[in-house]
């Protein structure tokens, strides 16, 4: 993802803007992180460049989980203990 991005980019669930981002890998583009919305408290992951923003109906939570399990060191804790739709607390 093109750091440029977060210009026009919002929560597709409670349309806040701007989101808030954490970078774990990042060479020409960010290859991995996380985008946080702080409206709704929801994440969305960024995986090999792309964001899955997805609404939480289309999300799935396997997916979602493993990418928090392998990445938790560099999560935030909200997102771990509280993080929509999924978490590592459920």
């Amino acid at each position: 993802m093109k750091r440029r991005l977060l210009e026009i980019l919002a929560c597709p669930m409670c349309k806040h803007h701007p989101l808030e981002l954490k970078v774990f890998d990042e060479k020409q583009e960010i290859e991995e992180g996380v985008l946080m919305c702080e409206g709704c408290g929801r994440w969305y992951p960024i995986i090999e460049t792309i964001p899955h923003m997805l609404p939480d109906d289309l999300r799935e939570e396997i997916e979602d989980k493993d990418f928090l399990k392998k990445w938790k060191k560099e999560l935030p804790k909200r997102v771990l203990a509280k993080g929509k739709p999924f978490n590592l607390e459920e």
